[in-house]
Formats: structure tokens, C-alpha cells, sequence
């Protein structure tokens, strides 16, 4: 039994811990190990003072392991129970699991690494346990290590909106697009959401530092970074704005399609994705398609040459001549007589001033857009998510501010001291 236990003790790498005894059940895919924490003491774990043992109050807990191989690993020990002169009476820790945990700390490491790099329902294939505890699990360990995290040296922030729920309900994320983490989800897209980011997670003093801040349209965004944020200078994203100029010469391709004849839909055809392309991904055979649209339907061919002139804007650096341009091309466009051009040059000349500041900071939520292909990545894999709780979870583990793993004190229990003894 001796050789067995040194064999078990090496075989696991324990450290911290002397193993009592082993056994086997349900048909040797469980093993058991009762354990023995090294030099625990008489110490209180809140102060560390010496007190006096109760006798009588042990009762015998487990805690799960990782597996091996087809095995699964639990830990037995019965805590012992101090008088404290500070605390009272307390149980004393354990150097393998937090306090009230069931898991142990390198299972749980391996929990939130696996949970990085697969679905939840791998993870629990390769942990053996249900898909249902790992939801749990993962929700208490990143509840636990974002516990008392402060947002620190925040100066220049992105603010967005992703869907869940299969698109039919949505979260704000605020970024920190210096680091390219997320700090902070919030249910809803409204000025309320975005309302208690600024007032519940920051400070005043830390809202009075945001030096720049970048978000698309939306007047709740707009008008939240501008009134909580008196020193940022407010940067409307070159990705929205372009998005929503495409989004309009689509309107007008949409209209003439609706209006032409069958047979004529034919020279319409295929137009769409042309019109969404740049002037330096174009072929020399996709121009002379859209030049040919100045005979066969000139307001497309109108359209998709204001769209073209627009890009010119984005090349220049200084602000006096940026305005310039942006004035003689609103003004074009509202006389296109083209109804959807002509609501986005409104948008372009109401938004003028914020928009302007893209040319002296070059600032753009290309950030905030590469973590959003994350998170879309992330709930492709999850197949979607039934709860923002869930989601959030896996944004923060996956893309938060917060690394979750470093947070998990797994050496302790290892006998060489890193994460490389768990493999």
C-alpha cells in the first residue's frame, strides 16, 4: 500500500499534501485518494494567528481532480475546525481548492484553458463531467477572479453593440482599445446601459482621463461619451460611417430594381457586392460594368459615383481641407435627388464636427471590430447562447481585461511548481 501511495504521489504530482490512502470504485473509473494538507496547523486563514483545534467537528468533503485518462480523481479530507480569539470559529483552508469549492485549483485551470479553445460540451467530454456543471463552474470562477478588479489607466475606449439570441436581443461592450480587451458587457443598446458603465464602474476622476473615445451613430452612445466624458475627444468609427453609405446606395439599387421591367434586370444583375467594393479592389472589368450604368440606369451609375468620391475623404490630413471636401460633397449629394444619399449627407453634416476628428487622430474601432470577430467566432462555437450571463462569461474568460487562468493559484498543488505539470 506504501508503494502504492508514493506511486499515486508522483503519478498526480501533489505537493502540499500526504496521501493517506487509496481505493478504486464503480468499476475502477473512479479513484479516490484521502489526503493530508502538510504543516496546516492550528493557523487562522483570514489572520494567521495560531488557535485551538476543535475537537469533534471534522466531517469528510471531496474535491475532484483532473482526470487521467479514462479515471476520474477525487480528493478526501475532513477540515479542521480553529477557535480564533479574532475570527471565532473557522475552518481552516486548504492549499489544493478555494474556499467552498468542490474542484480543485488545477482542475479548474484546466477547465478555463479547455473552455478557451473549444465548446463547453468538449470541455466536459475531456473533464467527464456534464456540460451543465461546466456553465456552473465557469460562471463561479470568472465571478471569482474579476471579484474587486478595478478598470485602471483607461484612456482611450470603444463603445459597440453585438447581438445574442439568434440577433433578436443585444448587449453594449466597452473596450479598451489601447490594451484591445473588453472591460465591461451590459445588457441593452439603450442611453440607460451605457448610462451605468460611466456612473457604476468608473469614477470621476477616471471618466475626466477617457482622452478619446470612438462608437458609431447611435445617440445613446453619442450622447453618454459626451456628457460623461468632458476631456474625450469623440471619434464617430470610419467602419459605420462607410457602412452606412454602402447601406444607401444598396436603398438605391433596391429601388431601381423594383422599378424595371423583368427583362430588364438582366444589366441590374449582380450589381450589389460591385457596388460594395473599393476602388482599389476593382477590376478593370468590374469599372467598365458601372461605367456602362451611366446609359443603362444613370441613378446607380449616380450613386455609385458619389460613393467613389466619398473615399477620397478618409486620405486627407489636414482638417481645413477635409471640411472642405466634406461640405462640396453634401452638398452634391443633396442634389442628386436620390432620397437614401440624401439622408445620409443630413447624417454626414449633423455629425460633421465628430467626424472630422478622424483626420488629426486616425483613431478607428479596427480594434473593437477584430474582438468582435471573436465573439462572433465565440457564439458560432456555442451555437448561441440562451442567456447574456452566459455569453458574457465567455467574452470575459475569452477577450476580457481579466486573465481568469493567472488568477487560479495552480503551483501550489503541483509538484514542480507551473501550469506544465498538468500535462
Amino acid at each position: 500500500m506504501s508503494l502504492l501511495r508514493k506511486f499515486t504521489t508522483r503519478l498526480l504530482h501533489l505537493k502540499s499534501m500526504k496521501v493517506v490512502d487509496v481505493w478504486f470504485s464503480n468499476r475502477y473509473k473512479d479513484l479516490h485518494l484521502l489526503v493530508k494538507p502538510y504543516k496546516n496547523g492550528c493557523l487562522c486563514p483570514k489572520c494567521g494567528r495560531r488557535g485551538r483545534m476543535i475537537k469533534g467537528a471534522k466531517k469528510e468533503r471531496a474535491w475532484r481532480d483532473i482526470p487521467l485518462g479514462f479515471v476520474r480523481v477525487f480528493f478526501h479530507y475532513a477540515p479542521r475546525e480553529i477557535k480564533c480569539r479574532i475570527h471565532g470559529r473557522i475552518q481552516e483552508d486548504v492549499p489544493w481548492a478555494a474556499p467552498y469549492s468542490r474542484e480543485t485549483y488545477r482542475f479548474e485551470y484546466l477547465l478555463v484553458k479547455y473552455c478557451c479553445d473549444m465548446s463547453q460540451k468538449k470541455a466536459a467530454e475531456q473533464l467527464k463531467i456534464p456540460k451543465s456543471t461546466v456553465s456552473d463552474i465557469l460562471h463561479r470562477l470568472i465571478k471569482r477572479g474579476r471579484q474587486g478588479h478595478k478598470i485602471r489607466s483607461l484612456r482611450v475606449i470603444g463603445v459597440d453593440e453585438i447581438s445574442y439570441m439568434k440577433g433578436r436581443k443585444y448587449a453594449t461592450v466597452v473596450y479598451d482599445l489601447d490594451r484591445a480587451k473588453v472591460v465591461w458587457v451590459g445588457k441593452g443598446k439603450g442611453r440607460s446601459t451605457i448610462e451605468s458603465f460611466f456612473l457604476e464602474e468608473l469614477s470621476e476622476y477616471q471618466r475626466s482621463n477617457i482622452r478619446y473615445a470612438t462608437c458609431d451613430m447611435s445617440r445613446a452612445y453619442v450622447g453618454a461619451i459626451k456628457d460623461y466624458c468632458p476631456n474625450a475627444t469623440l471619434v464617430l468609427d470610419r467602419f459605420h460611417i462607410v457602412k452606412a453609405l454602402n447601406e444607401a446606395v444598396d436603398e438605391v439599387r433596391k429601388e431601381q430594381w423594383r422599378k424595371v421591367e423583368k427583362d430588364e434586370r438582366k444589366v441590374l444583375k449582380g450589381l450589389r457586392w460591385l457596388l460594395y467594393r473599393h476602388s482599389s479592389t476593382r477590376t478593370k472589368k468590374d469599372t467598365r460594368i458601372l461605367n456602362s450604368l451611366r446609359r443603362s440606369n444613370r441613378r446607380i451609375y449616380r450613386a455609385w459615383v458619389l460613393k467613389d468620391e466619398f473615399e477620397q475623404f478618409w486620405n486627407y490630413k489636414a482638417p481645413w481641407a477635409a471640411e472642405r471636401f466634406m461640405k462640396r460633397w453634401t452638398t452634391t449629394a443633396l442634389r442628386s435627388r436620390l432620397e437614401p444619399l440624401q439622408k445620409f449627407a443630413k447624417m454626414i453634416r449633423k455629425y460633421k464636427d465628430n467626424i472630422l476628428t478622424f483626420v488629426k487622430t486616425r483613431l478607428t474601432n479596427a480594434v473593437s471590430e477584430g474582438i468582435n470577430r471573436i465573439i462572433r467566432m465565440i457564439k458560432n462555437r456555442a451555437s448561441g447562447f440562451h442567456s447574456l450571463d452566459a455569453f458574457s462569461d465567455m467574452i470575459y474568460l475569452v477577450v476580457g481585461n481579466v486573465n481568469i487562468a493567472e488568477q487560479i493559484p495552480v503551483n501550489i498543488c503541483t509538484a514542480y511548481g507551473g501550469h506544465n505539470a498538468l500535462y
